[in-house]
C-alpha cells in the first residue's frame, strides 16, 4: 500500500521556507524604503531649491519709491510749449534734472548744507528719477514753473533697506548706507514719503546697470523672437525628415547610419552647437551677431534631432491597420501619410515639439557662443536687432557685483520657471485632448 503524497501547500510552512520568505519580505521592505528615501530626498532638495529662489526673488516684484515735491524751475528749463516732440527732446536734453531732484530732497531736509552730505542725500533717489522727470515734462509741457508731487524710484540700497535686506545693527563702515542716510530714510517713512509698490518696471523694462531700473521685458522679447525662428526651422524640417525616414526611406545601411547619427546628435552637448553656429552663421555667412535669427538657427540645429526622434515615435505609434485600410480603398502612399497617418500622429508630434521648445528656452551655452551675452538696453523689434535671451540675462545678473541684482536674478529665474511649467503643462494638456486611444 503506497503512502499518500505530501501536500504541496505544506511546504510553505516548513522552517526553511519560512526563513526564505522572511528574507524576501525584508529585502522588499528595504528596497521600498530606499525608493521612498530617494523620492523624499529629491523632493526635499527641490523644495529647498525652490524655497531659496522664491525667498530671494519674491522681493524683485516690489520696489521702493520716494515722494518728492519737484519744482520745475523755469530758470533751469527753457520754454517748450508749441515745439514739436523732437524739438522738445532736444531742449530737455540740456536740462539738469538731477538738480531738480536734489532741490526737492533739500526741501525735505533744509539742514543739510555740506557738499558731501548733499551728495549722500541725492543718492537716496535713483538715477532713473531724472529720466522720469524728463519724460513727464516731455508729455506735459505745462508743468514748467509748477511744483508737482511725484513718486520717483529709490536707490537700490534704499530699496534693500525697505525690504529688510540691510542690517542696521552693523557698524557704519560695514554697510553702504551711512547713519545720516538711515536717519533721512526713517524721517521720509515717518512723513509718509516712502512706500513699496508692485514693480511693474521689472516686467516692462529692458536691462539697466542700475538694479532698481533693470527689467526682463527685453530678454523676454528676445527669447520669443529666438524661439519663433527655432520653431520655424525645426517643425517643418523635423516632421518632414521623420515622415521620410519612417514611411518612405528604403531600409539599407545608409538609412541605418543616418538614424544612428540622428540619435547621437540628440546627445551632443549644447555648447557644440554653439560652436557650430559661431563657425557657420557668424564666421561663414557673416550674420549679425547677437541677433535672434542667429540664436534661433543655432537652437534649431540643437533641437532638430530631438524633434525628429519624437516625431518618428509618434508616427510609428499609429496602428498599421490605418495604413492598410487606406491602401485598401486605393489611397496612394502620399495620401496615406498626409490624410491618415500624419493627422493621427500630430498630437505626439506637437507635444514633442513643445517640450523641445521648452528645452531651447532654457539653453544658455549656445547663445553665449554666438554673442548674445552683450549688454542690451533697448527692446528688440525684429529678428535682426541685437537682443539677449532670458537665460543669458539671468547669467549676466548673476555675475554682477551689485547686491540688488541678487533678487533680480532669482526673480528672473521664477519667470523662466513659470514659462517652462506653462509650456510643459500645455504640451501635456494638448496631448491628452487630441490623442486617440486604440
Amino acid at each position: 500500500m503506497t503512502e499518500p503524497a505530501s501536500d504541496p501547500a505544506s511546504r510553505w510552512h516548513t522552517p526553511a521556507m519560512q526563513a526564505r520568505l522572511r528574507r524576501r519580505h525584508r529585502a522588499e521592505r528595504l528596497f521600498r524604503g530606499f525608493g521612498l528615501a530617494a523620492v523624499a530626498t529629491a523632493v526635499g532638495v527641490l523644495a529647498l531649491l525652490l524655497g531659496s529662489i522664491v525667498s530671494n526673488g519674491a522681493s524683485a516684484f516690489r520696489r521702493t519709491e520716494l515722494l518728492l515735491d519737484v519744482y520745475f524751475d523755469p530758470d533751469r528749463i527753457e520754454p517748450i510749449e508749441g515745439q514739436i516732440r523732437s524739438e522738445r527732446t532736444e531742449t530737455l536734453g540740456r536740462v539738469d534734472f538731477g538738480g531738480l531732484v536734489r532741490n526737492a530732497l533739500r526741501k525735505e531736509f533744509p539742514d543739510v548744507e555740506q557738499r558731501s552730505e548733499i551728495r549722500r542725500l541725492q543718492s537716496l533717489a535713483s538715477s532713473g528719477a531724472r529720466q522720469q522727470l524728463r519724460d513727464l515734462l516731455l508729455e506735459q509741457p505745462s508743468l514748467r514753473g509748477r511744483t508737482v508731487p511725484i513718486w520717483v524710484p529709490a536707490d537700490d540700497e534704499v530699496d534693500l533697506l525697505a525690504k529688510g535686506r540691510v542690517e542696521r545693527a552693523v557698524s557704519e563702515e560695514d554697510r553702504r548706507l551711512s547713519d545720516s542716510q538711515l536717519a533721512w530714510i526713517d524721517q521720509l517713512e515717518t512723513n509718509g514719503r516712502l512706500r513699496t509698490v508692485f514693480n511693474w518696471r521689472f516686467l516692462t523694462a529692458g536691462d539697466s546697470r542700475e538694479p532698481e531700473l533693470a527689467g526682463i521685458f527685453g530678454a523676454l522679447v528676445g527669447s520669443f523672437l529666438t524661439l519663433t525662428v527655432t520653431l520655424a526651422i525645426v517643425f517643418p524640417l523635423g516632421v518632414s525628415a521623420a515622415v521620410y525616414l519612417e514611411e518612405f526611406a528604403p531600409r539599407h545601411r545608409w538609412t541605418d547610419l543616418i538614424e544612428v547619427n540622428i540619435n547621437n546628435l540628440a546627445a551632443v552637448p549644447s555648447i557644440v552647437f554653439g560652436l557650430l553656429g559661431l563657425a557657420v552663421f557668424l564666421n561663414f555667412f557673416e550674420a549679425p551677431r547677437s541677433a535672434p535669427v542667429v540664436g534661433g538657427a543655432t537652437l534649431g540645429l540643437m533641437t532638430l534631432p530631438t524633434v525628429i526622434i519624437v516625431s518618428r515615435a509618434a508616427i510609428k505609434a499609429v496602428p498599421p491597420s490605418i495604413r492598410e485600410a487606406a491602401r485598401g480603398v486605393g489611397a496612394s502612399p502620399l495620401q496615406v501619410v498626409a490624410h491618415h497617418v500624419l493627422p493621427l500622429a500630430m498630437p505626439g508630434i506637437l507635444t514633442g515639439t513643445i517640450i523641445s521648445m521648452a528645452r531651447a528656452l532654457g539653453e544658455t551655452a549656445p547663445l553665449l557662443m554666438i554673442g548674445m551675452v552683450a549688454f542690451i538696453v533697448d527692446v528688440p523689434h525684429n529678428f535682426t536687432d541685437a537682443a539677449t535671451a532670458l537665460p543669458v540675462q539671468i547669467f549676466l545678473w548673476a555675475d554682477s557685483p551689485e547686491r540688488g541684482f541678487v533678487e533680480k536674478t532669482s526673480g528672473a529665474i521664477l519667470v523662466l520657471l513659470a514659462f517652462l511649467v506653462f509650456m510643459n503643462a500645455f504640451a501635456i494638456g494638448l496631448r491628452q485632448k487630441l490623442e486617440k486611444r486604440w
